[in-house]
């Protein structure tokens, strides 16, 4: 296998789509493209691991024991990587990275990096009271309960993050307050030479100034991912107490943490 895979995970309207396609632009990296699936979702695409319906429905799949997979499990095997490498090798042009995003890769992580050992991972994260407001359309759940499901999705994450070797974390604020020192971000985590060429950044706007993010619910679930990821009531945006990056590679690690998060 000549390419390695940068997967891209978060909730439901986080800005994993976002993300991709910064990423996407970046020289060498290829993302799945016109494919005839929601938002060029990878898990889609492959049917070495299950996926129905109701396997990533919003504001429910953290609470499924079944979409947290992990090494070890069900899916630890060669012919389950040897599936999703036929079944996704036709959506990808050929170059060194594939970015392939997906909300429930936030709950794979360390599956995929046991099936892939050269993958690295971009955790996307946006307040959780904006992430209820923009999903409580698909979902008949309260803001409460889509809250709560948030704080137990990043919960998890972060505790599967402390076994990646390669992982960062994009918050959507910071995202879309500076995109062109996200790809930067990003470029730098690759180890690409380049952020690819300026016009092929595209013009972004934050997203939660649509939603009023006054006398949020706080469930008691939600506070320590909250805490970790800097995020505070009435949609304040707090500094990082999580670390942002990780790299076996030092001169990586510090090529990020120079430049990202941005300050704020």
């Amino acid at each position: 296998m000549r390419h390695r895979y940068l997967f891209i995970g978060g909730l439901h309207r986080s800005g994993t789509s976002l993300a991709a396609r910064i990423a996407a632009s970046i020289n060498g990296i290829g993302a799945i493209e016109n494919a005839p699936i929601p938002e060029n979702e990878g898990v889609y695409l492959q049917g070495a691991i299950p996926h129905d319906a109701l396997s990533g429905a919003p504001g429910r799949f953290a609470f499924d024991p079944d979409q947290h997979l992990a090494e070890g499990g069900l899916y630890d095997r060669l012919d389950v990587r040897e599936r999703i490498e036929a079944d996704w090798d036709p959506w990808f042009p050929p170059t060194p990275w594939r970015v392939e995003k997906s909300p429930v890769n936030l709950l794979r992580s360390r599956l995929y990096q046991q099936l892939f050992p050269l993958s690295q991972f971009v955790i996307v994260t946006r307040h959780p009271l904006a992430v209820a407001r923009a999903t409580e359309k698909w979902s008949d759940l309260g803001e409460a309960d889509l809250v709560a499901h948030w704080g137990q999705a990043y919960r998890l994450a972060l505790m599967d993050a402390r076994r990646l070797h390669a992982r960062l974390i994009l918050r959507y604020e910071d995202l879309v307050a500076d995109p062109g020192t996200a790809r930067q971000a990003l470029a730098a985590f690759c180890d690409r030479p380049g952020e690819g060429p300026k016009d092929a950044l595209e013009a972004v706007r934050d997203g939660n100034a649509d939603y009023d993010l006054r006398a949020m619910p706080c469930p008691e679930g939600a506070r320590e991912a909250m805490a970790a990821l800097g995020y505070g009531p009435d949609g304040a945006v707090l500094p990082l107490s999580e670390v942002t990056v990780t790299h076996p590679l030092r001169r990586v690690r510090e090529a990020v943490a120079a430049i990202w998060p941005p300050s704020r």
